[in-house]
């Protein structure tokens, strides 16, 4: 076997991302790092802001932000997912399914009377702000921009309509809960 030497200060060295050589079980497992790491930015940052401004200030700022980001994530996942120009409430399914916080996050889909019902079980956001003592983050608002965008982006058709999430909880056994139906 060859011995290997150490680098000159001098050498330069490919930076190319090295993902073959990890197996998918290390792959999934780094997903579920990389999804953390997005949601404790997106938490530095609100926090930056609701410490700095306020809680209305960070709201403002988050809502612009996700008006932009949900849109940009939907198209990925569709793009991914090689979904149809309107794959209807089967095609959104899978796209949620696939969202950046879908691993880290416990939830569940249910069909009523044509509609898709997506309830958030576990959060990670509001489980961390309670962890630190926190108020829980009032998501509703921000919320309805997120997914009622994310969805519009998937299908054109869908609508989105809150059933419950702070600070307008209707079902307490849950964080949230979203309705969607074309």
């Amino acid at each position: 076997m060859e011995q290997l030497t150490a680098m000159e200060d001098s050498e330069e060295r490919s930076a190319a991302c090295p993902l073959e050589q990890f197996s998918k079980e290390d792959l999934i497992r780094l997903i579920g790092d990389y999804s953390k790491t997005w949601l404790a930015l997106d938490g530095v940052w609100f926090q930056s802001v609701e410490q700095a401004d306020g809680m209305e200030a960070a709201m403002f700022h988050d809502a612009r932000a996700w008006e932009r980001f949900t849109v940009i994530e939907a198209k990925r996942i569709k793009s991914f997912l090689r979904l149809g120009e309107r794959p209807g409430l089967d095609g959104l399914e899978r796209a949620l399914a696939l969202r950046f916080y879908a691993n880290i996050n416990e939830a569940t889909f249910r069909r009523e009377g044509g509609k898709l019902i997506y309830t958030m079980k576990k959060c990670r956001v509001q489980s961390a702000r309670e962890r630190k003592g926190m108020p829980y983050h009032p998501c509703k608002p921000v919320g309805e921009v997120e997914y009622s965008g994310f969805a519009k982006t998937i299908d054109d058709r869908v609508t989105c309509r809150c059933l419950s999430c702070y600070p307008d909880v209707s079902d307490p056994d849950c964080c949230c809960k979203w309705e969607f139906s074309i």
